[in-house]
């Protein structure tokens, strides 16, 4: 069985970094938890995000357990919320929900505090407070079980289904058979595909749920007059040689492996470690995808990416996988696994091992390019109006 040095946690799984989460409740806080992350060390990071202060319910609710997710991510040890004070989207309750895992959390109002400056100055105490109690905190011999593996593609061209995607998904195959979870999302892009994974749900329940998220995606779209199954895919994906939304979510779905598929979870929902493959209901932006599926616990992404992506994450580290040759060259600093060599006739399950390599020697330790160089793009999917709306049951 394969391990990983990782952090043990009070519960739950071990985590592969060692942070403070500096977590705002809204955008009008985002800016001072930046700052206060930027002031505090090397070991906080920010979790800035794009959400106003006062959401309709349905809205507030995803972002509550978006924001809580994220704090209880076995990569976090310990966090604080900030917010500005006027927010629906309630600090303490977020805090609440990070501690119930065993975290120690602290919060903090803009406004209580006496404004910016002093903010910062209370965060930054706060911060080093949280680090203090994690700092001693040392690296452990954990069973690759424990790991949630998210896999996430972006820059999608013609390399990614026939290289890129199936090298991670063959390591997918790998984590999944000694215990582990993987975890794809975008639902959009099962679209055409989505009989070949109902044929891989393991009972009629995974089944029925998986087919209901997509029609959902797909009505919701037509309510705003958007056909999904009819459009072509996005002008880069075309430009890189995709011509067809089916073609495009093949090639997707590959990037999940072959094992089957026993579960489909919301967005920011908690995905079961040691589950086997796990689907999450996503949109298909990449940053809010990879986002959700970090609040569910993932600890380590891969994103695949055939046209050039260079987006990272703040708290899981983002192990950038390209099929294309150029791409491997021209964005080199970038990359971390080269798997065009799949095109030159390296069989994919070699590269799904060198893939699966990569995640066990970044879970113990070892930073992504991405992680190098301080990529921490972070989006929270915002529910639209139609969305909202069939939540309630009268669209």
């Amino acid at each position: 069985m394969a391990t990983f040095e990782g952090y043990p946690r009070d519960s739950g799984p071990a985590g592969v970094r060692n942070y403070v989460a500096v977590i705002p409740t809204s955008v009008a806080a985002s800016a001072v938890a930046e700052a206060i992350a930027d002031r505090a060390g090397e070991h906080i990071r920010a979790t800035p995000h794009q959400m106003g202060i006062d959401p309709p319910d349905g809205a507030r609710e995803q972002i509550e357990r978006t924001l809580t997710g994220v704090g209880r991510n076995p990569n976090v040890g310990a966090a604080v919320v900030v917010g500005l004070g006027p927010e629906t989207v309630d600090a303490e309750v977020v805090a609440d929900g990070i501690a119930a895992a065993g975290r120690h959390v602290e919060t903090l109002s803009i406004r209580e505090a006496g404004g910016t400056e002093a903010a910062l100055d209370a965060g930054v105490e706060l911060t080093r407070k949280c680090w203090s109690g994690i700092a001693d905190a040392h690296r452990e011999e954990r069973d690759a079980s424990e790991l949630v593996f998210g896999v996430e593609c972006g820059g999608s061209d013609a390399t990614s289904g026939i290289a890129a995607n199936p090298a991670v998904g063959a390591a997918c195959d790998r984590l999944v058979a000694d215990g582990g979870t993987a975890t794809f999302s975008e639902t959009p892009e099962f679209i055409g595909a989505e009989h070949i994974l109902a044929e891989r749900c393991s009972d009629a329940d995974v089944r029925e749920r998986l087919l209901d998220r997509v029609e959902r995606r797909e009505s919701t779209a037509q309510l705003m007059g958007v056909d999904l199954r009819g459009a072509q895919p996005s002008p880069g994906n075309q430009e890189g040689g995709l011509t067809t939304i089916e073609e495009k979510s093949l090639g997707a779905i590959s990037k999940g492996g072959t094992t089957p598929i026993r579960g489909i979870v919301d967005y920011a929902e908690r995905l079961p470690v040691g589950g086997g493959l796990v689907l999450m209901d996503t949109p298909g932006y990449d940053i809010e995808s990879v986002v959700g599926k970090v609040a569910g616990g993932a600890q380590v992404i891969a994103f695949t990416t055939g046209r050039g992506s260079t987006t990272g994450n703040p708290l899981a580290p983002v192990i950038k996988v390209t099929g294309n040759p150029k791409t491997a060259d021209r964005l080199a600093s970038n990359m971390d696994v080269d798997a065009s060599t799949v095109i030159d006739g390296e069989p994919i399950e070699s590269v799904g091992d060198r893939v699966y390599k990569t995640l066990l020697r970044v879970a113990s330790g070892e930073r992504t390019a991405a992680e190098q160089r301080r990529l921490e793009e972070f989006a929270i999917n915002e529910l639209q109006p139609t969305e909202l709306a069939e939540l309630r049951g009268d669209a």
